[in-house]
């Protein structure tokens, strides 16, 4: 073989085999230096290259250039362009014709080409440049082609952008329906890889793909079927899901007919029903997790409110309570509430509230309420006395909680009403006098329930004239998350300023009005009002 296939290496014999006399290139020996040169350099690089010369555009190329142009080759060599890409040369044509006729040369970025190399309209990217090759006396005498195909970066990046959009629209949502429509909306708008698209769930598909409404009859052991379906390529995946078997959604899709089904894109179809399927056992975590928490909240609220029971209503006083659970919360804390006639007649108040938000706070709740009635009514002493012995019944009971609490106790004997009330660790309850002013009764602080047995308990007391009332509350009405305590105790102040002339009940909604909405705490409420003498009593407050 002539000197200048001296580089052709693998394609030596397919050189070999070329009549080139036979071509409008005629004998090699009879071609041009410009020639001779062109096609070593082309032969000689390992880059993928082609030569396309003459009017003809006779194709000269390297072993490099084989895979781009698939099952053209050999035939392609020595050929013209123009029988060789018929299916593309509507867009390939007028470029290399005018780089021949003298124009400049040419760049394309990730064309798109579907060039038929493998029996069918393959969608192909190539980046490649065009440019003219000059004899001795300028003339255009070919065009070389340095070209390199990127259809992988391509493919792949834009598959990668379908997951992207697909993991992201399915994060939004815990509803099997809503997942499998998102899903499928985002694989419909990607006709390049999914022509059509569907999930079918057990007893439910979405509608408008035109696909099989079954998968194939037998999966066997294999989790993805490609099979022929009236023409069309159709692939059926079953979805990795912790679901049983026989509850697993199926993705069923249509595949171009543009690409090769290879391990690529397999692997892409396997990663959409890995993305699917884990949205769909998110989701089915998910609600589990409702039911539960809810389930939790529910046993927890019944605890709760069986304890709480209305309080005692003394004649010529009004007792209001109300007990509104977090509205963001998913469980329930410790707060209570208490009025309570004692032996002696006087009426016990308490407000209190255990730490933590759970079934255990709740039962520690009820059981240091129980423990306090029974102290208060046994012992029968000044409140400081009722929480200090409350304290050693919880340390000998193995009560192992820790709570605030306010008990009170009013003597109403038809003459001046005198509160006296020990704080343990509680936000200090409210005076509403007669012509409206409101004030925190305020006193040292002191520890809370739990802490210490030997705690120091101290007794405060005021007297209560008619048209005054007391408001009791837990922490859950004022405190706010990012705001200082003395904020919210200063707003509570405010809002009851100017309350004198509202019943006990009035008021409870009043303060539910203002800051249920806000609070993302449980809310306890205990409100005494003492009427003027002329007053009428309400009947008992619903908790």
């Amino acid at each position: 073989m002539d000197d200048v296939f001296g580089q052709t290496g693998a394609l030596r014999e397919a050189y070999g085999r070329v009549d080139w006399a036979a071509t409008p290139m005629g004998p090699v020996e009879s071609w041009s230096p410009t020639l001779r040169t062109t096609v070593q350099l082309t032969l000689q690089t390992r880059f993928a290259v082609t030569t396309f010369w003459g009017p003809e555009l006779i194709m000269v190329y390297n072993e490099a250039y084989v895979p781009l142009i698939g099952d053209k080759h050999p035939a392609a060599l020595g050929a013209p362009a123009a029988a060789v890409f018929p299916e593309i040369w509507d867009t390939i044509g007028p470029m290399l014709t005018g780089v021949l006729a003298g124009g400049p040369a040419t760049w394309s970025q990730d064309l798109e080409l579907f060039l038929d190399r493998r029996g069918f309209a393959e969608q192909c990217y190539f980046t490649f440049s065009y440019s003219a090759v000059r004899g001795s006396d300028g003339r255009v005498e070919g065009v070389i082609d340095i070209a390199a195909e990127t259809t992988e970066q391509v493919v792949s990046q834009r598959r990668l952008t379908l997951l992207t959009r697909l993991t992201d629209a399915l994060s939004m949502s815990d509803d099997p329906q809503r997942i499998l429509l998102a899903a499928v909306g985002v694989l419909r708008a990607a006709p390049r890889d999914l022509p059509q698209a569907d999930v079918l769930l057990p007893g439910v598909s979405a509608a408008g793909a035109r696909l099989p409404a079954v998968p194939p009859s037998v999966f066997g052991r294999q989790d993805l079927v490609v099979e022929d379906w009236s023409g069309r390529t159709v692939a059926w995946l079953r979805l990795p899901t912790a679901s049983p078997r026989r509850q697993q959604p199926v993705l069923v899709a249509e595949l171009s007919p543009h690409l090769p089904v290879d391990e690529a894109y397999t692997r892409f179809l396997r990663l959409v029903g890995a993305a699917i399927g884990q949205a769909f056992d998110r989701a089915q975590a998910r609600q589990v997790e409702r039911r539960f928490v809810e389930l939790e909240r529910q046993m927890s609220e019944a605890l709760q409110r069986s304890v709480l029971t209305e309080p005692a209503q003394p004649e010529r006083l009004q007792v209001a309570v109300r007990y509104r659970a977090a509205v963001e919360q998913t469980r329930i804390g410790g707060d209570w509430y208490d009025s309570f006639l004692l032996p002696d007649g006087g009426l016990a108040l308490t407000i209190g509230d255990v730490t933590g938000h759970d079934q255990r706070a709740a039962a520690a709740m009820a059981q240091i309420r129980n423990l306090l009635r029974g102290v208060a009514v046994t012992l029968r002493k000044p409140p400081s006395a009722v929480l200090g012995e409350l304290d050693t019944a919880m340390r000998t009971l193995a009560v192992t909680a820790f709570a605030t609490a306010v008990l009170a106790r009013l003597d109403h004997t038809g003459g001046p009403q005198t509160l006296r009330w020990s704080n343990a660790g509680h936000p200090p309850p409210v005076l509403i006098v007669p012509d409206g002013t409101a004030k925190l009764l305020r006193t040292r602080p002191e520890v809370m329930l739990g802490v210490s047995p030997d705690a120091t308990r101290t007794d405060h007391a005021i007297t209560l004239a008619p048209g005054s009332t007391v408001v009791l509350y837990t922490d859950g009405l004022i405190d706010r998350r990012g705001e200082l305590l003395d904020a919210g105790l200063a707003d509570l102040t405010t809002a009851l300023t100017g309350t004198q002339n509202l019943t006990a009940e009035q008021v409870c909604e009043h303060l539910l009005d203002r800051y249920a909405a806000s609070s993302d705490d449980d809310i306890a409420l205990l409100v005494l009002h003492v009427p003027d003498a002329d007053a009428t009593a309400l009947p008992a407050a619903s908790t």
